[in-house]
């Protein structure tokens, strides 16, 4: 990963872009692709897409979410603090004790989330999210209403970090590496020149609904769509391997295998893997992913979908950690496999 690549990543993970709100985070986007893409378009859901070939028949979507978890604000009491819900995966014990960044109406704001002082007797041990608040100095209902609203949204108050020039940390990287990604492949695409219609799309909303997803199939029509993602990494303490399975950071990139995913794209992905001495790493998703692929999936007459995701330690917490090293890996797997591509590729498993 060169400086400029590196670069854009962490404009991508310091840009607040929850679940409903990545307005911001796609204009970023587009504003990078747009010098290297033949048309950028955009739709009615909020996706940003990036176009290499626009007039080939044979047009695969790849799908990487920009959006992140998030709190959203659902009541201001008399004294000025803020009680949320979530917006998306959030995992009250991780959020105790933070720093947010609230996207109020007329302003952003930095609160704490406070927590009973241990003195005092501390948190229950089965707390939840209505035990927890957001204080930001507010001190009165109507103080607070000059700032933050109801539907407001809120982020963990936190900057990426990189670990050892090797790993990247900090929150939202599920999924927001996975827009750096597809926007690097399609970079590298359009240098190197491919066969086939590529259709990079930033979605929205995979979070909290997938309805991103269903946009941006149901309205290009692939041929084949691939997610990119992360998925759970194993390789820290008291992760029990038997039942989770055994993905390591650095081991490379993660296919999914089940009922879902469609064979023929993964023994592309496989057999090109082989072509570049690459490890490749599996996943089992039997019924369902819980990506974009489902979404697009079942869009129009049925797409064939396969899903490659990212190694990821701390799923929805404030640290999520990946590896530098397999990002540049799945970019690498991605542009040969689709520069591979003839066009005339049957998906049909019986063929």
């Amino acid at each position: 990963m060169n400086q400029g690549n590196r670069e854009f990543l962490m404009e991508l993970l310091n840009t607040p872009s929850p679940s409903s709100r990545e307005m911001a985070i796609q204009k970023k986007w587009i504003n990078y692709v747009k010098n290297f893409a033949d048309e950028i378009r955009t739709d009615n859901a909020g996706n940003a897409i990036g176009v290499l070939n626009p007039n080939a028949p044979f047009k695969v979507l790849l799908a990487g979410h920009c959006d992140e978890i998030a709190l959203v604000i659902n009541r201001i009491d008399d004294d000025g603090f803020l009680h949320f819900d979530k917006m998306g995966g959030i995992n009250p014990k991780a959020a105790v004790g933070m720093k947010v960044t609230i996207l109020g109406f007329n302003d952003r704001a930095t609160g704490v989330i406070g927590v009973n002082a241990q003195h005092h007797g501390g948190l229950k041990d089965d707390f939840n999210l209505e035990d927890l608040f957001i204080d930001c100095g507010y001190k009165s209902k109507e103080e607070a209403e000059k700032y933050v609203q109801i539907g407001d949204l809120a982020v963990y108050k936190t900057e990426p970090e990189v670990l050892m020039d090797r790993y990247i940390s900090g929150r939202g990287l599920d999924n927001r590496t996975g827009a750096f990604i597809i926007a690097e492949v399609l970079k590298q695409l359009s240098e190197k020149g491919c066969n086939v219609g590529v259709y990079a799309v930033s979605t929205v909303n995979e979070e909290t609904n997938m309805g991103g997803a269903y946009f941006a199939a149901a309205g290009l029509e692939p041929t084949m769509a691939i997610a990119c993602d992360v998925t759970f990494s194993t390789d820290y303490p008291a992760v029990n391997k038997n039942k989770h399975g055994d993905v390591r950071l650095e081991d490379g990139p993660v296919l999914a295998k089940g009922a879902p995913v469609n064979i023929k794209i993964n023994q592309l992905l496989e057999k090109t893997a082989r072509q570049l001495n690459m490890k490749v790493q599996y996943e089992l998703t039997p019924r369902m992913t819980g990506t974009d692929a489902d979404r697009m999936r079942m869009t129009g007459p049925g797409v064939p979908v396969s899903l490659v995701s990212l190694p990821l330690r701390y799923m929805h917490s404030p640290v999520e950690t990946s590896s530098l090293k397999d990002i540049d890996e799945e970019i690498e797997l991605l542009v040969t496999m689709l520069g591979n591509l003839t066009g005339e590729e049957s998906l049909n498993p019986l063929d």
